[in-house]
């Protein structure tokens, strides 16, 4: 027979709370690697925000003034956010559609095998290759006197600048913008895709059910919240975009970014530089909308990837 020895109160909790004691140790420990993206997060997001939402509020003598707001209802800005709006809402759907055809096409390849590596690493580099170089690969390929240009005219007799130079205009930004779009597109939605357990294929086809309808009944509910959700995040990176803009488009400030940049360092037009931080404002109010969509939206994907 086993005779149990009683513990006091504190005698039965005093490794309880050593343990405790190590674990917010390590806690501490393990929050001071938050620390750097903690003081990059403020110093280059919470703090311009926080500037760009006061200048806007505020005259070249930094007296209260809404003249910078009233400003936004300008017909040029206007226009400007207007561009800004319809070449982001272009090229997220075109991106978002060519990239999902693009996952839909990977579906039977082996996860780990040479061509999933391969399309991912092209992925990862792509969607970020923008900028100068971006620029500068479409003027040499399809500018003025770009290679594809000059064959298109000389030998087939085809001028693709007849009717102007449309590539250094915001209409020219388009293609730009889809190079980077569906790379992303398929960085964020392939993994969506791959979501789609087989027992749900199995158990439509034991029920009797097509091709067609799994995917009219369980795969496009399933994977409409997570398109949807990066055609936002495709919208808002095209809204948000710069420097490729800045670097093609040598003439006029047709997208918003574009017109904060005139805004700050214009010689011709001095005393605009808050108008610079309304600008900026109204840019955030609608990435606030857009990525709070995104967020709700990837909350409802979720639950199907668990």
């Amino acid at each position: 027979m086993t005779d149990t020895v009683a513990l006091s109160p504190g005698q039965a909790t005093a490794p309880a709370r050593g343990s405790r004691a190590r674990a917010r140790t390590l806690l501490n420990g393990s929050m001071l690697g938050l620390v750097p993206f903690t003081a990059y997060i403020v110093l280059f997001l919470a703090l311009p925000t926080v500037i760009a939402l006061v200048t806007g509020f505020v005259d070249g003598d930094g007296a209260f003034t809404l003249d910078n707001i009233a400003a936004l209802g300008d017909p040029v800005i206007l226009s400007t956010f207007g561009n800004s709006l319809w070449l982001s809402a272009l090229t997220a759907a075109v991106g978002a559609v060519l990239g999902a055809l693009f996952c839909y096409a990977l579906i039977g390849a082996k996860p780990t095998g040479i061509l999933r590596s391969v399309v991912d690493a092209a992925s990862g580099v792509l969607a970020q290759f923008g900028g100068v170089m971006l620029a500068f690969a479409f003027v040499a390929t399809i500018g003025i006197q770009g290679m594809i240009t000059i064959f298109l005219r000389d030998t087939v007799g085809i001028d693709i600048f007849a009717n102007g130079v449309w590539l250094y205009e915001a209409p020219g930004l388009i293609l730009p913008y889809i190079y980077f779009q569906v790379p992303l597109m398929i960085i964020t939605f392939l993994p969506a895709l791959e979501g789609l357990k087989p027992q749900w294929a199995e158990a439509n086809a034991m029920l009797g059910g097509s091709g067609a309808g799994y995917w009219r009944y369980i795969g496009a509910p399933v994977l409409l919240p997570s398109f949807v959700g990066c055609l936002l995040l495709l919208f808002a990176n095209a809204f948000s975009s710069f420097a490729t803009a800045a670097a093609l488009t040598s003439q006029g400030s047709q997208i918003v970014p574009l017109q904060i940049r005139g805004a700050l360092t214009s010689e011709t037009v001095l005393g605009r530089e808050n108008l610079a931080g309304a600008l900026a404002l109204g840019m955030i109010v609608v990435m606030v909308v857009v990525m709070a969509l995104y967020s709700l939206l990837m909350r409802r994907a979720a639950r199907w990837q668990r």
